[in-house]
């Protein structure tokens, strides 16, 4: 968390701020100072990381810099060390579940009552949409027939817990998940068909009222491909064939036993938050012919900057070390929304693509006049513009351009399309569409230590046509780790005044090399996003943090394997050595 405060001359200031959200910093630093926005000037060049955490309490050094600055009359930075920044920022909401749940003797859920209890901290911050989120996602890939949520929201005397990757999604998921392998275990099923008979389908409820394919809080699921994608990565992680050898090695391995699972994905892509969907970017061409690109996103080491000038890149039809993405300016694109929600690019670059459009739309007719052909038929690529009468440099067209005074630079806006929701009637479209994945985990517990391991890694991911496949993998394989952590080592841990006890490389273990399987192996779902997407692509920031989950019911799996058949397991997140001996001493009770 660094903040960097400038006065300027004629009352003005820039604020050097290391945020998911220029805009708000803007908003707060004016209103700290009792300014208008116009006159003060946000710039992110670089984060440092984000994953939710600088979406909006990075406002806080932004403030206090500038406070200290105006009150000295001098520039002030401000850098939090590590172990300041975990006793004073938010973490991820902590929540409580509660379940009662009906099911028939095939396995299928046929009603649901559902309490959840979010630990939201001594401020709501970003409370709300969490909770909302959370109760969004408390069906991950499931159909709901009759089901009924009750969501609290808790102060408690901690520091205001905020945005993490996945929003509240996580704490929605891994109930459902739970609850699916423990009506497995109750039936003497494998909990993969378990998951397999509740997904989302077309087909109608038994009751034959309505049909299987609309979530709980009414919005239609018509972009699902869950049932292929687990039935592709049953066959390739050859789930089957393990869950025989997994059984036939807990029978004689009595203390080293383990445990394996296949869990699905759904995640809603938009802001929950209708007006929050919008963004905007600047593309100019320079009389040399390089490109230059300014959008609304921050980049955080996604990839966005990348993905946002490859796009602008494939519309000009120039190479990509030829564009430049430049740093997040609020005097460049003014009211762009958070870095959120997984929608960085589909907002930042499809806004990108309509400046860079417009540009290539007033070449394209240049040429056209030149050549006496339509501008439909003027090809743009590998730094060339072709008519069906000559081929030019694009260096050549645009200087051409300029001297017949072309408009060599635009603006792009995009606000995606279909959504809204009404909260009072329940009633909508929160998403514009659902990126899917799946994941199969093996795992091994030590059932005297409780120690545990993850030992292999299937996952098959959902990001329609990949911009980037390399950014788009690494996403993956870097929110699967992240979400693994959560739920087996990262504990947080309170004392009873509200201070945060693990707050240092000792107290507080995040997974490191030693703690990734030796088979990690990730593809991707090859078909481009059903929705009209930039290039057919999906969102790949936060849905694999929830491919994770399947560590966890592995290893519930694994505690399941040594208390015997029948039995839920009541395992607590994270799943530390301590609570995974926990979860087997109350089987031995």
């Amino acid at each position: 968390q660094v903040a960097y405060a400038l006065p300027q001359e004629q009352g003005q200031w820039v604020i050097h701020s290391s945020t998911q959200h220029p805009g708000e910093v803007q908003h707060w630093v004016a209103h700290a100072l009792g300014l208008s926005n116009n006159a003060v000037r946000v710039e992110c060049r670089r984060m440092g990381g984000g994953f939710g955490g600088k979406e909006t309490q990075a406002g806080h050094m932004a403030v206090w810099a500038a406070v200290a600055a105006h009150k000295f009359k001098c520039p002030v930075k401000l850098r939090l060390d590590r172990d300041d920044d975990f006793l004073i920022t938010g973490k991820r909401h902590p929540m409580v579940c509660d379940y009662t749940t009906g099911f028939d003797d095939s396995g299928r859920l046929c009603g649901l009552n559902l309490m959840m209890a979010m630990n939201c901290g001594f401020s709501a911050d970003l409370s709300g949409p969490v909770s909302d989120r959370a109760i969004f996602h408390a069906d991950n890939a499931y159909f709901l027939e009759d089901v009924a949520i009750a969501s609290y929201r808790c102060k408690l005397n901690t520091q205001s817990h905020t945005a993490f990757r996945g929003f509240g999604g996580p704490q929605g998921m891994i109930v459902i998940e739970a609850i699916m392998g423990d009506i497995a275990r109750r039936l003497g099923l494998d909990p993969l068909a378990v998951r397999q008979r509740n997904l989302y389908d077309d087909h109608p409820t038994a009751n034959g009222q309505a049909r299987r394919d609309t979530t709980h809080y009414g919005m239609r699921v018509e972009d699902n491909i869950l049932v292929p994608l687990l039935s592709k990565l049953e066959q390739t992680s050859q789930y089957q064939q393990r869950r025989a050898a997994i059984s036939a090695w807990n029978t004689v391995n009595p203390v080293i036993l383990r445990g394996l699972a296949l869990t699905p994905v759904k995640f809603g892509i938009s802001f929950t938050a209708t007006l929050f969907n919008q963004a905007g970017a600047l593309v100019h061409v320079y009389l040399d012919g390089s490109v230059q690109v300014n959008h609304g996103g921050t980049e955080m080491g996604q990839g966005l900057h990348t993905k946002v000038a490859q796009i602008v890149a494939d519309e000009l039809g120039v190479p990509l070390a030829r564009v430049l993405a430049t740093a997040s300016d609020t005097s460049k694109i003014p009211n762009a929304s958070a870095t959120a929600a997984s929608a960085g690019t589909d907002l930042n670059g499809r806004a990108a693509q309509f400046a860079a459009r417009h540009v290539r739309d007033n070449l394209a007719a240049f040429v056209a006049g030149l050549d006496g052909c339509g501008a439909g038929a003027v090809r743009f690529e590998a730094g060339q513009v072709q008519s069906p009468h000559a081929t030019r440099a694009f260096d050549d067209v645009v200087r051409l351009a300029y001297a017949n005074r072309i408009q060599l630079w635009s603006d792009g806006f995009y606000r995606t399309p279909k959504i809204h929701y009404d909260k009072t009637t329940l009633t909508g479209r929160p998403f514009y569409y659902f990126a899917y994945g799946a994941a199969c985990t093996e795992v091994a517990i030590d059932t005297l230590t409780g120690e545990n391991r993850v030992l292999r890694v299937d996952i098959l991911h959902d990001v329609g046509r990949s911009i980037n496949p390399a950014i788009d993998i690494g996403q993956i394989e870097g929110g699967f780790v992240q979400g693994m952590g959560w739920l087996t080592i990262e504990q947080l841990v309170w004392d009873t005044q509200g201070r945060l006890a693990t707050h240092a490389p000792s107290t507080y273990k995040i997974p490191a090399t030693g703690d990734i399987p030796a088979h990690f192996k990730v593809d991707l779902w090859p078909e481009s996003n059903r929705e009209d997407n930039v290039f057919g692509s999906k969102a790949v920031g936060e849905p694999p943090f929830m491919l994770a989950i399947s560590v966890f019911e592995a290893l519930r799996d694994a505690v399941a394997q040594a208390r015997g058949k029948g039995t839920a397991v009541t395992l607590q997140a994270p799943a530390t050595a301590e609570a995974v001996l926990t979860a087997l001493s109350a089987g031995r009770a």
